[in-house]
């Protein structure tokens, strides 16, 4: 009953936090607009995208606000620096996965603009859908550098740069040789590893597969879509036979549309997909940083082991050197 008790008033002892408290439940969160911006460095003009983070308290006396409402422009790279340091800061977490940068598996053979105002719109959702998902943790949404990612606009990249963001790209050279290094692996994490191995594998070859249907599925609507504009266009000329000629030019016009509207379907569904795929890689980083961890571990006991080796010897010279006459 006890036990039970514990769980119903859902509260860590160790930690002292309330498992049912999270920012999003007193500030509304969301990436509302996107905008193409241009910088000139060395007489070199470079495009980027911002997104604008709005930002609405709904809990004036949380003691954690800084600002009643808030908006920010923040850029993808930024968005990058906050998902690494929570890797950093929180290894224990399975941090959410950002949107892809850049287009991969498109649905249609088209050239993969970053700047597609598609693309962009899909990717400002994803980016909102991240921050909720860090805001429903009861720990790490009341992080003080994801709330200053919030709430200030100034001084936020020089705050997770003194933090140690570099440190990152450290620690990803170090796992790559923690798994081969380690002495001892945990049954339990190497089972994890292999799944999320196993359903990035399965999930790359889905994407593979429905990326090259939905080529196929656009070259129909492109083949269609210019028979209708033509049959069309050849029944205002033609008066004998212009009814039939229209009919046809409705017909294909009919199969081009249904093309299309499968074409955006399948676009979510891929979408979807992907998520999953950089869930998969997320839970593969819990398993390197454990790696890391059993790694820094064992050589700390080789250290111990070497010092109390060192002590032994010490302690057998000196009653040698007492007993000696």
């Amino acid at each position: 009953m006890a036990c039970q008790q514990s769980t119903q008033q859902n509260v860590s002892k160790e930690t002292d936090v309330d498992l049912n408290d999270c920012l999003l439940k007193h500030m509304d969160i969301s990436v509302s607009e996107t905008e193409k911006r241009t910088t000139s460095a060395l007489n070199i003009r470079d495009c980027y995208t911002v997104y604008l983070i709005e930002t609405r308290i709904t809990d004036n006396g949380w003691e954690l606000v800084e600002h009643g409402l808030g908006q920010i422009w923040r850029r993808y790279s930024e968005f990058e620096q906050l998902r690494h340091y929570l890797c950093n800061a929180y290894p224990w977490a399975v941090i959410p996965p950002l949107p892809e940068k850049k287009q991969n598996f498109p649905v249609h053979n088209l050239p993969t603009d970053t700047f597609n105002p598609d693309f962009v719109d899909r990717r400002r959702a994803a980016l909102e859908n991240f921050l909720h998902r860090i805001a429903e943790h009861p720990v790490i949404s009341k992080d003080s550098m994801f709330l200053m990612f919030l709430q200030q606009e100034d001084g936020w990249r020089n705050s997770i740069s003194d933090i140690g963001y570099v440190k990152m790209a450290e620690d990803k050279l170090r796992a790559l040789s923690a798994v081969v290094r380690t002495k001892e692996t945990d049954p339990d994490f190497e089972d994890l590893r292999k799944y999320s191995q196993n359903v990035k594998a399965t999930l790359t070859n889905i994407l593979r597969i429905r990326a090259r249907a939905s080529l196929k599925i656009y070259n129909i609507y492109k083949l269609n879509s210019g028979y209708g504009k033509v049959f069309s266009e050849w029944s205002a000329i033609e008066k004998e036979m212009g009814d039939g000629l229209q009919r046809a030019g409705h017909f294909f016009d009919s199969i081009a549309a249904w093309s299309d509207t499968f074409l955006e379907d399948e676009e979510q569904i891929i979408d979807q997909l992907k998520e999953y795929l950089f869930y998969a890689s997320s839970l593969e980083d819990i398993c390197c940083k454990r790696d890391m961890l059993q790694l820094e571990l064992e050589k700390l006991n080789d250290r111990l082991t070497a010092k109390k080796e060192e002590k032994e010897r010490i302690l057998q010279g000196s009653q040698f050197y007492r007993f000696c006459p």
